[in-house]
């Protein structure tokens, strides 16, 4: 540009100068604004979704079923131990020498089964000797007889005296008194022979042999030959507390009481049987009772010895409402349950616990029987919190059923 431009050109270069400037100042302004709108839509839009996915909290899964109905048997349970019906030590009841053995060791025996033979000799001998003194003496008594009918019937003809005749009548009383001590120690030679062979009592099964053939054994032995011990039926002593004496005697009152035999895990029922007697005294240095139960043992479950635990059938509660006992819960107020409510919610409902066993719970007071009672998922719940009921695995209904 020279220095002596036209004044009219400079002008008009300075206008569009200024309104190619506003124009920019313009765009810079609207896009700015929409900038800014841009972002508040979407921190709104954010904080929108934010605020609905705290609202939606999602339902709980738990498992739920209504309460049934159904007779419970109440049990009592205490420690017990098995003991044999009957226990016999078979001991020796004479002298000698052990002839023969004839029973296994472990053996089921019969009552009257011969198990073992002393040597008969000596006492075979003694009854001979005592038949013999008999016939001695009844050939003595015989004469007598004979002599004293003689002077009877001399004395009546004043042949001989009649203290000739008193004499042979005490002569004929003393034979007669002999005769019978003969017979007398017969009886007992020969009750001492039939000791030499050694019979079984009882029905039972044969320990272990105490006492080997040869040996010479005696009255006075205390440790026997061998222990028959009847196992069939067999007994079980066990103890209850003191407390629940009124119970016992109430259920043997009603009739005959049911009892069964558990192992120790309680995993196995062995036995079942009745309960025979309460002892006629508690133990007042523990506070127990107790109790005496027969059981039939045909299979031999139950053995001497062994420690149960016994489970004595006090009651039947009749037409019980029962849940499982994972729907009970425990309060600061005592038990509850989770009902589900119509809206899917839960409540806790308040009730009152009766016998508990075998995974299902008696509810006394608090249900209906209609409600649907939440039985596993509670350790997330609370009041009011909304659940969805997934169906109970057969294994988890068989198990609390």
């Amino acid at each position: 540009m020279n220095d002596f431009e036209n004044p009219h050109e400079a002008v008009k270069r300075s206008r569009s100068t200024v309104v190619a400037l506003s124009v920019v100042c313009m765009v810079a302004v609207f896009s700015g604004t929409a900038i800014w709108v841009s972002l508040w839509y979407s921190t709104t839009t954010v904080r929108k979704a934010d605020a609905a996915e705290t609202h939606a909290v999602p339902s709980i899964p738990v498992q739920a079923r209504r309460p049934q109905t159904r007779d419970v048997p109440v049990y009592l349970e205490g420690l017990g131990t098995v003991q044999a019906f009957n226990t016999v030590s078979i001991k020796a009841r004479v002298d000698g020498e052990l002839q023969s053995v004839l029973f296994q060791e472990g053996q089921e025996v019969k009552k009257g089964d011969l198990l073992a033979v002393i040597d008969p000799r000596p006492f075979q001998a003694a009854l001979d000797q005592a038949v013999a003194k008999i016939q001695q003496d009844q050939a003595n008594l015989t004469n007598a007889q004979y002599l004293l009918s003689k002077d009877q019937t001399l004395e009546k003809q004043n042949v001989t005296t009649a203290e000739t005749v008193e004499t042979q009548q005490s002569a004929v009383a003393g034979f007669n008194a002999q005769l019978a001590e003969d017979q007398a120690a017969k009886e007992s030679a020969s009750v001492s022979l039939s000791y030499t062979q050694i019979r079984s009592p009882i029905d039972g099964r044969t320990g272990i042999r105490l006492v080997d053939v040869g040996n010479q054994i005696h009255t006075t032995d205390t440790s026997g030959i061998v222990t028959v011990t009847q196992t069939r039926p067999i007994s079980v002593i066990s103890t209850l507390r003191e407390d629940d004496l009124g119970e016992v005697r109430d259920a043997l009152k009603a009739g005959p009481v049911e009892v069964a035999a558990l192992s120790m895990d309680q995993r196995s029922v062995l036995a079942t049987g009745t309960l025979s007697l309460i002892d006629n005294e508690i133990d007042q240095t523990s506070g127990t009772l107790r109790i005496k139960s027969t059981f039939e043992n045909s299979d031999g479950a139950l053995w001497p010895g062994q420690f149960i635990r016994l489970r004595v059938r006090e009651k039947v509660l009749r037409s019980a409402l029962t849940v499982p006992s994972s729907a009970l819960q425990r309060g600061p107020d005592g038990y509850f349950v989770y009902v589900v409510g119509s809206n899917g919610a839960v409540a806790a409902q308040k009730v009152t616990a009766g016998p508990i066993d075998d995974g299902s719970a008696v509810i006394e007071t608090g249900l209906k029987g209609t409600e649907s009672v939440v039985t596993a998922g509670q350790y997330r719940l609370e009041q009011g919190t909304r659940v969805s009921v997934a169906a109970a695995t057969s294994s988890t209904t068989a198990q609390k059923d």
